[in-house]
This record gives structure tokens, C-alpha cells and sequence, in this order.
């Protein structure tokens, strides 16, 4: 431990005997992170999750037995307080966008280095969201351009920072554009740069459109966004 705070409780699950034997050494060589469990698949992770509580799940999605969504949708269901990083091969893989709406609050590539793990274990341990740019950019590739909701007032597209009416949820036109802005990886400060306003206007209008939404976070909010059209194609 480091400055008197608890160590970060982790469990480590994939298939792959070689991957998360590599795993749980990497995560023993980092401050304030304690591996307290290791599985080769859902249902194993599962029991090791109901038994030792960790505070972070690091999730592969393809398994044998039960797969990562649904043990991730298990775990946040029946777990609420161990939150679930996605560690995948496939950043295009459709099961991430399953795993999104599971309630996965992280995503990886397994080419992330000893840093991008611990950024990401702490960023969902306090209840932050945190993607890697390339499984981001893979989710608006793959699930935006066949869902994407054409306007109805024009037939186009509108141009970035623009979104018209017809949003879900009575979503106003300008929470429409933080969240579609959300939904390209901008941070809050960026999207008041982006949109002329106040970073504190920002804050409010997200908090506002989670309440309309239903949303937790924001990868609950890009997942939202790629399904009703609000994100926009790079």
C-alpha cells in the first residue's frame, strides 16, 4: 500500500493459460494492485468473484463454458460494487458492444502495456468509464455507419457539432451534441472548447441527458449514442 490507501483487489479471467499467467505477474509488479484470483472462464470467474469480492474484474470475452458478456452482466448484477474491465484481441469484435451494454466500464486491447492497466483498474474502480481510443474508434466504425439515423428534416448527415431534431428520450438538441461529442472520446474540457461553452455547462447538460437516458457512465453513453444514431462516422 501507498499513502495509507487500500490495495486495489483484482481477479484476472482468460482462456488462455499463457495470457493470464502473464497477466496476474504484470498486475503483482504494480503499486497499490493485489491479484487475488485467476480464471479460464465466466462461471470460474464467477465463483471467485462471490468468494474473494474483488474491486476489478479484468474480463476476456472469448471463452469456452460462459463467455465474458455474460459473466460480465452476471457480475454487475449480482456484484455491483466489482466493476469489469473488457481485455480483448478483436477491438471490432460486435461482443464488446454486448459487453458495453452488460455493464462493462472498461475496454483494452490485449497490446495495452502495465500503465494502460493501471490507469484503466483505477479509473473503474471510482466509478469512471475509460475505452482504449482503438476499441472507440472500431465501436463508431462497425456500429455507427450501418445504424446511423439519417435527419429527417434534410436527408443528410449533419456536419460535426451539429445534431438536429428527432433525438431519443427528449434529449435537447444541444445535449444531443455533448453527447454525440462524448461519443467521439472528447473530455469534458474539450467538448466546452469544441461547443464555446463553460466546462461547468458541460457537466450539467451530461448530467442532464443521463437522467433522461438512463445512463451511468460514459461508455453506457457511447453505447447509447451508437444505437440511436447520434454518433457520427469519422
Amino acid at each position: 500500500m501507498t499513502g495509507g490507501a487500500r490495495m486495489t483487489r483484482v481477479i484476472v479471467v482468460d482462456d488462455q493459460a499463457v495470457v493470464r499467467e502473464g497477466l496476474v505477474l504484470l498486475l503483482g509488479l504494480l503499486p497499490d494492485i493485489e491479484v487475488v484470483g485467476s480464471a479460464g472462464d465466466g462461471e470460474a470467474a464467477l465463483r471467485l468473484v462471490e468468494e474473494r469480492r474483488p474491486d476489478v474484474v479484468l474480463m476476456d470475452l472469448r471463452m469456452p463454458r460462459m463467455d465474458g458478456v455474460e459473466a460480465t452482466g452476471r457480475i454487475r448484477a449480482g456484484f455491483p460494487d466489482t466493476q469489469v474491465v473488457v481485455l480483448t484481441t478483436y477491438s471490432d469484435d460486435e461482443s464488446v458492444f454486448a459487453a458495453l451494454r452488460a455493464g462493462a466500464r472498461g475496454f483494452l486491447t490485449k497490446d495495452a502495456d502495465a500503465d494502460d492497466i493501471a490507469r484503466a483498474v483505477a479509473t473503474v474502480k471510482r466509478g469512471d468509464a475509460q475505452l482504449d481510443p482503438t476499441v472507440q474508434r472500431r465501436l463508431l466504425d462497425t456500429m455507427s455507419a450501418p445504424t446511423r439515423q439519417t435527419p429527417a428534416t434534410t436527408g443528410t448527415i449533419p456536419p460535426p457539432g451539429i445534431v438536429r431534431d428527432g433525438l431519443p428520450d427528449g434529449l435537447t438538441p444541444r445535449e444531443g451534441e455533448v453527447l454525440a461529442l462524448i461519443a467521439d472520446g472528447l473530455s469534458n474540457t474539450e467538448i466546452a472548447g469544441r461547443l464555446y461553452i463553460s466546462e461547468a455547462t458541460v457537466k450539467t447538460h451530461i448530467n442532464n441527458l443521463f437522467a433522461k437516458a438512463g445512463l451511468r457512465d460514459r461508455a453506457q453513453a457511447v453505447s447509447y449514442a451508437f444505437r440511436h444514431g447520434v454518433a457520427r462516422p469519422q
